[in-house]
């Protein structure tokens, strides 16, 4: 009797669900797997001293709890999920707000909370969940005939934009903003209005910059040798488009590129620079591919929802995770500034791995095939 529950509800959830972006999360997790493998194993024996597999054996674990996480996600009810949707944001806006008080530094910047076995950085599991916060305030029944949702969106975000820019990371803070733009767009906002708040952040940035250049000078620094190389330091951004460069369209081979071992944190913020060297640009491309994708699946299966909630939120992820893409490829090809992005499912982080696996496991939700669902 069991086992055929267990059957009943396997073939249930197999019917539903969207096969196609599941595959496709599947292969990139995969990939990050087999990258990692071959962009840490020097880092790991060689500049510190521990076994070949050190790094690889801990994104292999990670791998694993992101692989279970999404796939925990994306069997729940979908109603239950949006019900869930203030008290897990308010869970990881509150880790956020206590990474000032507990957290530890690192380069300079504080934006992890060390719990000994590894450490998290909450805005990496903070962002899924600060969309649907968005897309819940803005499909607020009270709300519908209101412009207050805009403001209380846009309070929302300045709440987080403030913790992140305190740590500091303004990275994290120009793609929540970004994504955030697209998703009120998404819900029917005028575009005045989008230019009005772009205008409002451009102001409070360069603010910061003039009246607080001891904690925001590096900003200025990374923006002066972005166009100005003479003027700075490009060592990273130089390195990485020149390993580009070396790799051609089939890359070195495996093993055979030096910047995981040149440049600090490649396996992490320079990700797509080591695969194109080692693998060629063709590999990247065919990556960047199944990143459009995944989003094309996504907002097609935007027009297919009656619930604005989940049309809303599908946009919004999708954004998400386009934006974070697009920011990791152009800081490697040296087309945007230094910002330290990983590349979702692909960098080494468990943090970035576990973000990685809320959203995709988020995204299987919403998008699965409603007319196959049971009570």
């Amino acid at each position: 009797m069991l086992e055929n529950s267990f059957k009943f509800i396997f073939i249930n959830y197999w019917r539903s669900i969207d096969k196609k972006i599941l595959l496709s999360f599947f292969i990139l997790f995969f990939l990050g797997l087999f990258f990692s493998f071959s962009s840490t194993s020097s880092l790991a024996g060689e500049r510190l001293n521990k076994e070949f597999y050190f790094f690889f054996t801990k994104h292999l674990i990670f791998t694993f709890l992101a692989v279970t996480i999404m796939i925990v996600i994306s069997t729940f009810k979908t109603e239950l999920l949006i019900k869930f949707v203030a008290p897990l944001f308010i869970v990881s806006f509150v880790l956020l707000a206590i990474v000032p008080i507990i957290g530890v530094e690192v380069k300079g910047a504080k934006r992890w909370i060390d719990f000994y076995f590894f450490r998290l950085q909450p805005i990496e599991i903070l962002k899924p969940f600060f969309i649907l916060m968005t897309a819940k305030l803005l499909t607020f029944e009270k709300f519908q005939n209101s412009q207050i949702k805009y403001i209380f969106s846009f309070m929302l975000l300045g709440s987080v934009v403030i913790l992140l820019v305190n740590q500091p990371d303004l990275g994290q803070s120009i793609l929540l903003i970004g994504s955030w733009i697209a998703t009120v767009f998404i819900s029917g906002v005028s575009l005045i209005y989008i230019f009005l708040i772009f205008l409002i952040f451009l102001i409070l940035l360069c603010s910061l910059l003039f009246f607080l250049p001891e904690k925001f000078g590096y900003i200025i620094n990374r923006l002066i040798t972005f166009f100005d190389p003479s003027q700075g330091d490009k060592f990273q951004s130089s390195s990485a488009l020149d390993a580009i460069k070396l790799g051609g369209l089939t890359g070195q081979g495996m093993g055979e590129g030096i910047l995981k071992d040149s440049v600090p944190e490649a396996h992490t913020d320079y990700v797509i620079a080591v695969i194109s060297e080692e693998y060629g640009s063709l590999a990247t491309i065919i990556i960047l591919t199944i990143f459009l994708y995944i989003s094309f699946r996504i907002i097609k299966n935007c027009f297919n929802q009656d619930n604005q909630f989940l049309r809303i939120s599908l946009s919004g992820l999708a954004s998400l995770l386009i934006f974070q893409t697009f920011i990791h490829a152009g800081v490697n090809t040296n087309l945007l500034p230094t910002t330290g992005m990983t590349l979702p499912f692909l960098s080494y982080g468990g943090s970035s791995l576990i973000g990685s696996a809320i959203l995709a496991g988020l995204v299987l939700n919403y998008t699965k095939n409603k007319s196959y669902l049971y009570d």
